[in-house]
């Protein structure tokens, strides 16, 4: 059976590997397809395409919104950008990226006056491309010896709700779907098991499919059996198609690898079959 990885990460967002890395190891391990979905930037879209041609890959443009729903931060996948789309997305996301540098900036500070040394120029020299965000902080106070571990660094000095976090501004999350279906990208919920609870997420559903969300991620790296079958089901309840990916990130999350996360993850190439027969159909309010 073929399959497909339809959520990856690059060095240009919190990933360690470039685009032309991770299309080299989907054509290696015999993906269909594979799709980079950086957190909130799209510089590595167009190298991710220029790499997989000729490769027998599809390479699917993409990008992973932050949204927030009600106070709670969500992630969205916006799959099946094309060339015209970029510049919309870039602008879309601008105002996003200025708040979220504006949060770091604030972030760093409260930890320098504790002792934390790191500043915004260590940040940009040690990860050139990316658009910095709390795994990059996690990654040096972490080399730094601050830290045992990104996962301890997430777990106490950056964790939500904490001393030094600080949320940046973020999109409607309803808005963004109903945006992305104005332009004819598809809309996909990433991993909303991990966020929110069968309950909510069915209180959350019927809005969303009212705004144009096409998909939902029912399998996961970090799904456990009871999730899996819990989405499958939800997602068939509102009539949603299904969508996986390992999330791989490289180096940045050990453990997890392209297209089977933890070695039991399996995303049917059919599925990404059928979200790319919506990549054209536009939200019709």
């Amino acid at each position: 059976m073929k399959t497909c990885d339809l959520h990856t990460h690059s060095h240009f967002s919190d990933g360690s590997r470039s685009p032309a890395e991770i299309v080299q190891e989907a054509v290696a391990i015999g993906l269909s397809a594979v799709a980079l979905t950086d957190h909130n930037v799209i510089g590595g879209v167009e190298s991710l395409w220029k790499a997989a041609e000729g490769t027998g890959v599809t390479a699917v443009g993409g990008c992973e919104f932050s949204v927030d729903y009600e106070g709670k931060e969500l992630h969205l996948l916006g799959l099946y950008l094309q060339p015209q789309h970029l510049p919309l997305v870039a602008d879309h996301l601008q105002k996003f990226n200025t708040a979220k540098l504006e949060s770091n900036r604030l972030l760093l500070a409260a930890l320098r006056a504790d002792g934390y040394a790191i500043t915004q120029e260590e940040l940009d020299a040690r990860f050139p491309k990316a658009r910095i965000n709390r795994a990059h902080i996690a990654e040096l106070l972490t080399e730094k010896g601050y830290t045992a571990s990104i996962r301890e660094a997430f777990k106490t000095l950056l964790r939500e709700g904490g001393k030094y976090y600080v949320p940046p501004i973020q999109p409607e999350v309803y808005d963004t779907i109903r945006w992305l279906r104005s332009i004819g990208v598809v809309p996909v919920l990433a991993h909303p098991m991990l966020q929110l609870t069968p309950e909510r997420l069915r209180g959350f559903l019927p809005a969303a499919v009212a705004a144009g969300l096409v998909g939902m991620e029912v399998r996961h790296a970090q799904y456990d059996p009871e999730d899996i079958a819990a989405a499958t089901a939800i997602a068939a309840e509102f009539d949603l198609l299904p969508s996986g990916g390992s999330d791989f990130h490289g180096d940045t999350k050990p453990g997890i690898s392209l297209g089977v996360g933890r070695g039991d993850l399996s995303v049917p190439a059919e599925w990404e079959l059928a979200l790319r027969r919506q990549a054209n159909t536009k939200n019709a309010q």
